[in-house]
């Protein structure tokens, strides 16, 4: 039997030319999947969108769901436990290029680079003149979650002369050592910092966890930076701040509900920098993404466990 992989959202074609050399063809693209044989897919890639119960029925002999990435929250993982499919994710592949482009929405909102490209590109060169800009020197940064990324991001603010502290279970003296301050709270955090970042992942806990309340606790003039999941933010609340000047802006990579509708009031506000979950996507970042999704994908075609294998019992259970 001929061995298909899907993957609805393209990778890197380096990946896709690994499959083909190891004897599994890649069926990429939206269109592409719905058309796939179902009786011959063994795997998926999957990088954003849901994966239902249902959809995993329809492929018979499904064995593994690679994520290309580590988010989690729009695959049925229990159903995939439940039909013995391995779920695994890519940890640590994209760490730098998220923690980058947090850094760079900082630089976006505080430098107003867009506002300023548009009045060069409309001859408006008393731009300059307006002021409005700020130096990340001296601000302090609130870190929210303290992963592999937080922690990538709050290195790399400190090396701007950035203040920064942290909201984490680690210990102060932990923090201390690497130059940072553990936050009291999630509200003293919100309090006294310049610019908050957000790295904390999509949960139950976390979901809507900066709403009208922790919106209303920043400082005016401070700005609000998400690059790990659109649900740890109520973006109806979000707009209100961001239209009445609650708080002074926000640099956005993920949102509620992706793509983020071009109706949307965040499209129409001058105060937000948006980009399309793309934090993640640079060339060296889809390189490694697409390498280790594609040989966690081999190794369970081998029958091997994969690294990083999120539903463990289903190995256990093939060992009996």
């Amino acid at each position: 039997m001929k061995k298909f992989c899907l993957i609805p959202q393209p990778i890197h074609a380096s990946g896709l030319q690994t499959l083909r050399e190891y004897g599994v063809e890649p069926w990429v693209g939206e269109a592409a999947c719905s058309n796939a044989p179902v009786e011959n897919v063994v795997a998926a890639i999957y990088r954003s969108g849901q994966f239902s119960r249902t959809r995993m029925v329809q492929l018979p002999n499904l064995r593994a769901i690679g994520v290309h990435g580590v988010g989690i929250d729009g695959i049925d993982l229990a159903a995939a436990t439940d039909l013995g499919i391995a779920v695994f994710n890519t940890p640590g592949t994209n760490n730098r290029s998220v923690a980058e482009h947090a850094i760079g929405l900082m630089f976006a909102l505080t430098k107003r680079l867009p506002e300023s490209d548009s009045a060069v590109r409309k001859g408006a060169f008393s731009f300059r003149f307006e002021g409005g800009l700020r130096e990340l020197f001296g601000a302090t940064l609130g870190v929210v979650g303290f992963g592999a990324i937080g922690q990538l991001t709050a290195k790399l603010a400190l090396s701007l002369g950035m203040r920064v502290q942290v909201l984490t279970r680690s210990r102060a003296q932990e923090l201390t050592a690497l130059g940072l301050e553990k936050a009291a709270s999630l509200e003293t955090l919100l309090a006294t910092s310049d610019i908050v970042s957000l790295h904390a992942p999509s949960l139950p806990e976390t979901q809507k966890m900066i709403g009208p309340m922790q919106l209303a606790m920043m400082k005016s003039s401070a700005y609000l930076i998400n690059t790990s999941r659109g649900a740890l933010i109520d973006e109806e609340a979000l707009i209100a701040a961001l239209q009445t000047g609650e708080i002074a802006g926000a640099g956005l990579d993920v949102f509620a509900v992706e793509p983020l509708s071009a109706s949307s009031p965040l499209t129409q506000l001058p105060n937000v920098v948006l980009t399309p979950h793309a934090a993640a996507s640079t060339e060296q970042a889809l390189m490694r993404m697409a390498s280790a999704a594609v040989a966690g994908v081999l190794d369970v075609i081998n029958d091997r466990a994969p690294p990083s294998l999120l539903n463990p019992q289903i190995w256990e259970r093939r060992r009996r």
